[in-house]
């Protein structure tokens, strides 16, 4: 089962085309794995408080909640009890210890998973960024979308296939630029050319032991587990055709993208990532091909663009070049949750640091109701404010229009008084 820290679970962590359907569907096929497609939720979950729109109406209200009345440790603490009973869920009566979570685009949030499971193990999954560009293109292509790699890169408008293939790949690598005990490197192209030795090697950092002939997953096509993980219907489209992993598709990028497209990109992306990465090779034969000498820095100004453009349309904000918290991070983290859990037991005395300390938690979010209530009060009156005085330049402007305007107002007041009030 997966505790509180995230011991027991697996998070795959890549962009989209990378690779990790076909990671997920041999792993699953271990008998203490559990896996299936994209599950995605923890992404809903993290911007659960931002409220969208609904039919029913209360989006202003909920998130006033939020900001209000709840405290990012509580909103965290809910969170993590939540995907808890979701995990867990799925793993009574699989028989299964770990249970792995693939979803493409938790780059989006990786300084909420380093405090929502600190002790999780994290795999990067890692391919040569021409040929990740060249399946969303050839994908794209085949299910009827459309993917322009230049338009997309060059779009005033925010593409997250476009984020994918620049801020995606960029945070992830900076992520796991420092070794970690709960990190693993997984190359794509050593999986498809190797897949029972790089699942050995995955095992093993799992801390369980391989199990023979997992990498040939179209075995297992019948199982229910495989029911499970297909059920979906996402992830590649292209997995179900084949039993096993084949190598058709490591150096596509050469027959799917133009010059142009090569060029663009690798400008984009800069050369010192692909030397990080470990595609200094690719990176040359692309050189070679284009006639153009790539620079080292990426073209900061694209990327900065790109990012405005998803801060405008989620409101996520990163710590710049965020990497994955230091061995013993975890550690800390379960000794806070572990003096909170103690002061919610039933069996615990009385303690007046932690009674304190509820207080001070209730004081702050009514201080923090309060602020709002103020903050939308003076708002208010500031916009009342503006409106009347609007009305009345617009009166005055009116009566500047009418002949003897002042006398016909006095003598329309009088007959009012004369009348008793009515009009």
């Amino acid at each position: 089962m997966i505790d509180t820290q995230g011991n027991g679970l697996v998070l795959l962590l890549c962009i989209p085309r990378s690779g990790s359907s076909l990671s997920t569907v041999m792993l699953q096929n271990h008998s203490r794995i559990f896996a299936t497609q994209e599950m995605w939720f923890l992404m809903n979950l993290v911007d659960l408080s931002r409220a969208d729109a609904r039919a029913y109406g209360g989006s202003s209200i909920i998130r006033q909640f939020y900001q209000a009345m709840v405290s990012e440790e509580h909103y965290e603490k809910a969170c993590r009890s939540f995907a808890l009973e979701i995990y867990n869920g799925f793993l009574e009566g699989s028989g299964a210890d770990f249970i792995v979570d693939k979803s493409p685009r938790y780059y989006y949030m990786l300084e909420w998973l380093d405090r929502l499971f600190p002790q999780s193990r994290r795999i990067h999954l890692q391919r040569n960024p021409l040929s990740i560009a060249a399946s969303f293109k050839k994908v794209n292509r085949n299910i009827g979308e459309g993917f322009n790699l230049m338009e997309s890169l060059h779009s005033s408008k925010l593409n997250m296939k476009a984020i994918d293939l620049t801020l995606g790949l960029a945070r992830l690598d900076a992520y796991f630029s420092e070794p970690h005990r709960l990190a693993y490197a997984l190359k794509y192209e050593q999986l498809v050319m190797r897949p029972q030795e790089e699942l050995e090697k995955l095992c093993a950092f799992l801390g369980i032991s391989y199990e023979q002939g997992m990498e040939r997953y179209g075995q297992y096509v019948n199982s229910t587990k495989a029911d499970m993980f297909y059920s979906m219907g996402v992830g590649d489209p292209y997995l179900s055709t084949h039993e096993e992993a084949h190598q058709d598709s490591v150096n596509n990028w050469k027959n799917i993208l133009d010059r142009q497209e090569i060029e663009l990109y690798c400008r984009v992306l800069g050369a010192n990532l692909f030397h990080r990465m470990g595609y200094s090779e690719q990176l040359m034969e692309a050189e070679q091909w284009t006639g153009v000498r790539v620079a080292a820095e990426p073209d900061h100004e694209l990327m900065e663009r790109l990012h405005q453009q998803l801060a405008a349309a989620t409101g996520c904000s990163w710590e710049p070049d965020y990497r994955m918290k230091a061995p013993g991070y975890g550690d800390i983290v379960k000794a806070a949750s572990s003096q909170s859990d103690e002061g919610t037991g039933p069996s615990v005395k009385s303690d007046p640091t932690l009674e304190a300390m509820v207080t001070i938690r209730q004081l702050q979010a009514a201080l923090r109701a309060a602020d709002q209530r103020l903050e939308h009060g003076y708002t208010e009156q500031q916009r009342l404010r503006k409106q009347l005085a609007s009305a009345h330049h617009k009166l005055q402007r009116i009566k500047s229009w009418i002949p003897f305007g002042h006398q016909i107002s006095a003598w329309a007041s009088q007959r009012k008084m004369v009348r008793g009030g009515k009009s």
